[in-house]
């Protein structure tokens, strides 16, 4: 059975003036601003023995303050056993690679099933907690219909560090795209504001006016003639859709896209004269073809690099091999 953890911290004199909770963040910084919050609510940090509730409270230089951390709670999603492809793993996070049909968080629709059900069932003993709860701690999302990987941290330490890496852009995510068309430039940055559309609310758009920065540098990789390209997508900013809205901003949507493609896609190929049984290939293909590549950080307690990559699923790879086809001028 897992036991209250007891911490004592003591004040010094670049704590004076400081609000508690960024105080007792910095002093244990294995345990997050977010967590220590929560404690303070919960009535678990005392100055001396009188128990704090207010996590602005000013520190004085020279106080003692005790702090006694619950064990974590369960997570209300239940464990499932669900096969993982995991790519690393150690005390601290994981890295998997993701199929393409995994959600990663339970909600309306898709209540079981998904990766953090999968988590809990294969790590759930040994996860430490995230904010006070035996839960693996996300730090970057995946579309249900995007594959590749994706690090997973293990207890609140990880997770912190992890996210701050994340928030400065030193967290490398690498993916690769299959758009329609032939992207020129070869390569770039797209620059943009990403918001909610205001004529679709269910939809991303680049705006010309609010919305949040979104960057994205992408390279050619490999061109079919005018009608397809693999890119490399590096993001420099982590928007809900991003490269699937910046792509689809350049007139080079994702194949395979059910949002921001499919008309797009059929006009493209009406006005191109593409053979109809190679339209209908591409237009059948299940879901946007995009996937998480690479994926590189500075692991959050050695603070060695770690580098790690996952080749194209099989059905990227198909899809591929039809477009080569078409090239070659041998799809019939």
């Amino acid at each position: 059975m897992e036991t209250t953890e007891t911490l004592k911290i003591v004040a010094v004199k670049e704590d004076h003036g400081h609000r508690l909770d960024k105080v007792l963040a910095t002093r244990a910084p294995q345990v997050s601003r977010a967590r220590f919050q929560s404690l303070i609510e919960g009535g678990h940090v005392a100055l001396a023995d009188h128990p704090l509730a207010d996590s602005s409270y000013k520190v004085k230089a020279g106080e003692v303050f005790y702090i006694t951390i619950p064990p974590a709670v369960e997570a209300v999603p239940k464990p499932q056993k669900i096969a993982l492809d995991i790519v690393y793993e150690d005390d601290d996070l994981l890295v998997i690679n993701k199929s393409a049909q995994m959600v990663v968080h339970p909600a309306a629709g898709n209540h079981d099933g998904t990766l953090v059900n999968a988590l809990l069932a294969y790590c759930g003993d040994r996860l430490s907690g995230i904010g006070g709860v035996k839960r693996p701690g996300i730090v970057h999302r995946l579309d249900k219909e995007t594959s590749g990987l994706m690090v997973v941290a293990k207890n609140d330490a990880a997770h912190k560090s992890l996210s701050q890496q994340l928030a400065a852009r030193t967290l490398k995510r690498v993916y690769q795209a299959i758009v329609w068309g032939a992207v020129s430039p070869a390569s770039g940055r797209i620059e943009t504001q990403i918001g909610r559309s205001k004529t679709n609310r269910k939809k991303m758009a680049v705006l010309g006016s609010g919305g949040k920065t979104a960057i994205t540098d992408y390279k050619k990789l490999e061109g079919f003639g005018l009608l397809a390209s693999l890119v490399e997508c590096r993001l420099q900013t982590g928007r809900t859709h991003q490269i699937r809205v910046h792509m689809a901003h350049m007139q080079h949507w994702l194949v395979g896209d059910p949002v921001y493609g499919r008309a797009s896609a059929e006009k493209f190929l009406r006005l191109n004269k593409v053979d109809t049984a190679l339209s209908r290939a591409l237009l059948d293909f299940p879901r946007q073809a995009l996937h998480a590549a690479a994926l590189e950080f500075i692991h959050p307690i050695s603070e060695t690099r770690v580098s790690l990559t996952a080749a194209l699923p099989e059905d990227m790879q198909g899809l591929l091999r039809v477009l080569k086809k078409y090239q070659q001028g041998t799809v019939k």
